[in-house]
């Protein structure tokens, strides 16, 4: 048996404690054998080795073995510019990795986040007498008070209470405050058992003693901090894409340096040429840009999605919302606004919605004895924080107080005489006021409570004796609202002439309203869920609270569909095995609901098995181990706690759900986009080999050097690669479902567009200038020219113009990959006009200044070179377009 269910005099006598706390002796040896009650921390990895790790990764090595290799070639043949090439690699490898440490690093502050939830100081007893002590000082065994507003320092067995209700949301996801009271409890679960206080949670209301029975790791608050500290985050699926793409770019450098390795050996090259001719292979090979374009590129992509109120913390996980098929959602506060609000109001036979009564002003008169009883039926307390007068107590009664102020138009400070509080066995509440008519009684509860005290009802301004026919209808009406999820509330009153003996007044009463509570849906919450639809993004509800009021609330919102949707409660959970848990997550329409921690990573582990891209929201404690599995935990930026937040990958800032589908839309336009700056950049790898193999091939000058090359990768390139990455979606993207998990970010259909047709395009252009320069002064085949000959320098810096030229025109074929650049606007994306802009001005310095002459080995060249090139460029664009237009027809 657990401690929930044993008695008083049993909870008491299993931990060795009173009524009277523990002695201060008793107290410093269980302090000693169980540690103090605070959260450990669980060693991670340390700063230093997530620092490394930056530098550390495959590509990151690539980049390592290009600069290694570089300086080895400089070391055999010095002056050949590898030494410049090694130098703006380590520096490439040195920005991209303190970059990506800055903007990945994850304070580990939850478990600090964890320990703001607890209090500081608690009030217990010790030796029969009363005192403040630090919570990290609570041992098992001490007797605590508690009272309204405070927090619980620890998991307690309650020992006696007065009209306590406690606030579980953080722990157990429930979005109702919960009664509580010392009587045995039959349920299996601690959570939700009747007699037990949660570290986390808050009394709402009442006071109460308890018995501690468990402190720090042990609490079931220690163990949500337990399963968030050890579940491992997944690596996204733009890390495993670019892990693979870094695989296959190694690849294939290496694979082309071997070949033409041979190739040079088979042409008589020494061995030393030919080794510095395939390390110049490999490094062309090697998009240097690529690594700090994609971080710049999810950077830029956080600072948009920022602005649409969703706040990314680690940038991958940008990209991993474009991609999500599932998201799991938290009810309470999330799909709904976390707060109690009056839905229907059951008046006269009829059932109104509240903001019927509110435009009918002659019904607050004709009821006004229920209004009153709205208004003065409470426990609820006014205090000042932080300058303010706040409400302090019940949600559901500050949300018929604030009915019955908007209703009746006026506030009736009646005084209270006297009260019978609420409990557990009477479910119901009654205050005793002083009116102007006179002593009233206003009682409110559970109709089953209330029904066998009243003898009348009130049916408009009449009142007459309550038959059976019309407790029928109280019964009826009162299914119906529970029905949809709401809590009913019945309402009764009578006039007194004495007001004491409280409770033996209550009878005789006058019946005279239902009142049915919700935990209203966000207003814009039906439209994301339609949009979800739309995008082939499944919706799942994972809530602690009861499956009625998740199933109702999916309904109003749009989540379910079907007539007959999967319901599945913690406890039914708790049975499944892995295959069966498996199959229910294939129905259409499904619900969990009365989860726990441990269940929802279960939930979200079985979707990823699956082979779901799985997204889950939260805000709760309870939600942080989910948010931390799941391929992107999405918190809740005003309600969510500071735990959630540290175990998401990204926040939402105003807490509203639709926002999840603006930050989807701009995560799938992140994959798109860097397809098409990956193939504009490996586009221009083709033609800075091409020149490598014309040289080692026809024995011809060099037709491009090496920092020239560097030039194209970390010079021109980069902003207009950045523009690529920072387009806008494109209309429809969210019409159509998320890509296949198995579609790769860099295929077949890329490659040979990137390499095969239009880098051979620009390498033909780049050619063409070249040999047209060198025709122009006379050069004749076979004919070495030294490397500072001006005819050499000139016909270099006419293959390089040439490139940029093929680059600018590339960067609008890129742009637009399936449709024509005559159809779509060709200036909507700055960025990638500041980069063409940037481009012209760069090869204008580097053609036309002294300074770019010298860095960069060139020499001015004629404007006709630049009419020669010009006519190449418009074919490549044409043909490009001739592409496009065939490729449609094979589609259709």
């Amino acid at each position: 048996m657990k401690i929930h269910q044993f008695t008083v005099d049993e909870a008491l006598a299993s931990l060795n404690s009173s009524y009277d706390g523990l002695s201060q002796a008793e107290v410093e040896c269980r302090l000693d054998e169980y540690g103090p009650n605070r959260v450990e921390e669980v060693r991670g990895e340390s700063l230093t080795f997530r620092f490394i790790k930056e530098f550390t990764h495959f590509f990151a090595l690539i980049l390592w073995l290009a600069a290694g290799l570089a300086f080895f070639a400089e070391a055999r043949q010095p002056g050949g510019g590898m030494a410049t090439l090694g130098y703006a690699v380590l520096g490439v490898i040195l920005i991209n990795g303190l970059f990506s440490f800055w903007q990945r690093y994850r304070a580990e502050r939850a478990i600090s986040a964890l320990q703001k939830l607890l209090p500081c100081y608690v009030k217990v007893l010790r030796d029969g007498e009363a005192g403040l002590i630090l919570a990290a000082d609570l041992v098992p065994g001490d007797v605590i008070l508690l009272q309204e507003g405070d927090n619980v320092p620890a998991d307690c067995r309650l020992l006696e209470t007065f009209s306590l209700r406690v606030n579980n949301a953080t722990v157990t996801g429930e979005s109702r405050p919960q009664a509580r009271d010392a009587e045995l409890s039959a349920e299996e679960s601690l959570e939700h058992s009747r007699n037990t206080l949660l570290a986390g949670t808050s009394v709402v209301s009442g006071e109460g003693r308890a018995v501690v029975f468990a402190t720090g790791m042990h609490t079931e608050f220690g163990k949500i901090a337990r399963l968030t500290q050890t579940a491992v985050k997944t690596v996204s699926p733009l890390q495993l894409e670019i892990a693979r793409l870094s695989r296959l770019i190694a690849v294939l450098a290496l694979m082309l340096g071997v070949v033409f390795f041979f190739i040079g050996h088979g042409m008589g090259l020494s061995f030393w040429d030919n080794f510095i001719f395939a390390i110049g292979i490999i490094v062309a090979n090697v998009p240097e840009g690529l690594l700090p374009t994609v971080t710049l590129s999810l950077a830029m992509a956080t600072q948009r999605m920022a602005k649409r109120n969703a706040l990314i913390r680690h940038m991958p996980s940008v990209e991993a919302l474009g991609s999500a098929t599932v998201i799991c959602t938290d009810k309470t506060g999330t799909l709904t606004e976390n707060r109690m609000a009056v839905s229907e109001l059951y008046l006269g036979g009829q059932t109104l919605a509240t903001r019927a009564v509110q435009k009918e002003p002659q019904l607050a008169q004709i009821y006004r004895r229920f209004f009153e009883n709205a208004l003065l039926c409470h426990n609820l307390k006014e205090t000042m924080v932080a300058g303010k007068w706040q409400t302090l107590g019940d949600p559901m009664e500050i949300a018929l107080v604030r009915m019955a102020k908007t209703c009746l138009g006026e506030v009736c400070a009646y005084p209270k005489i006297n009260e019978v509080p609420f409990d557990t066995d009477r479910k119901r509440l009654s205050t005793i006021h002083q009116t102007p008519n006179g002593v009233v009684l206003y009682c409110k509860g559970a109709l089953e409570m209330l029904l066998p005290l009243c003898k009348q009802v009130q049916t408009g301004k009449e009142i007459t004796p309550l038959t059976e026919e019309i407790r029928q209808d109280f019964i009826r009406a009162q299914e119906q609202m529970a029905s949809k999820g709401l809590r009913v509330l019945a309402f009764a009153w009578r006039e007194l002439e004495d007001e004491h003996n409280s409770e033996a007044q209550e009878q005789d009463l006058v019946l005279c309203a239902l009142v049915g509570l919700e935990d209203p849906p966000r207003a814009e919450v039906p439209e994301a869920m339609r949009k979800c639809r739309e995008a082939g993004i499944k919706v799942i509800m994972v809530t602690g609270d009861h499956p009625h009021t998740a199933l109702a609330i999916g309904r109003q919102i749009g989540q379910i569909q079907t007539d007959n949707p999967a319901v599945i409660t913690g406890e039914q959970l708790y049975k499944l095995s892995e295959t069966q848990l498996r199959l229910a997550l294939s129905a259409p329409d499904i619900i969990f609901a009365r989860v726990g921690a441990d269940q929802k990573m279960r939930i979200v582990a079985a979707l990823k098995k699956k082979k779901h891209v799985v997204a889950v929201t939260g805000d709760g404690v309870n939600d942080a181990p989910a948010l931390k599995l799941a391929d992107i935990g999405i918190a809740m930026g005003i309600s969510g706690t500071d735990v959630a937040k540290e175990a998401a990958d990204m926040i939402l800032l105003d807490d509203n759900f639709a926002s999840i589908i603006a930050a989807i839309e701009e995560g799938r336009a992140v994959y798109e986009n860097i397809r098409r700056f990956l193939a504009y950049i490996l586009t221009s790898n083709i033609p800075e080999v091409i020149p490598y193999l014309a040289f080692a091939l026809f024995k011809i000058p060099l037709p491009l050097t090496i920092i020239q090359i560097l030039a194209v990768d970390l010079g021109t390139d980069m902003l207009p690669a950045l523009g690529l990455g920072a387009a806008k979606p494109e209309p429809g993207s969210m019409s159509r479902p998320p890509r296949p998990r198995n579609e790769r970010l860099l295929d077949w259909r890329l490659l040979v567009r990137a390499y095969v047709f239009l880098g051979m395009l620009e390498a033909v252009v780049a050619m063409a200038a070249y040999f047209f320069v060198l025709h122009s002064g006379d050069w004749r085949w076979g004919e070495s020219l030294p490397s500072r000959d001006p005819l050499y320098l000139q016909a270099t810096t006419a293959c390089l113009s040439a490139i940029i030229v093929t680059q600018i025109v590339n960067v609008f074929l890129c742009k637009t990959p399936g449709r024509s650049v005559f159809g779509v606007s060709l200036f909507d994306n700055r960025i990638i006009l500041w980069g063409i802009a940037l481009e012209i001005t760069l090869i204008l310095i580097i053609d036309y200044t002294a300074w770019g002459n010298l860095v960069f080995g060139t020499l001015p060249i004629a404007p006709e070179v630049w009419l020669f090139t010009l006519p190449f460029a418009l074919a490549m664009l044409l043909l490009e377009e001739l592409r496009k237009f065939m490729a449609a027809r094979l589609r259709r």
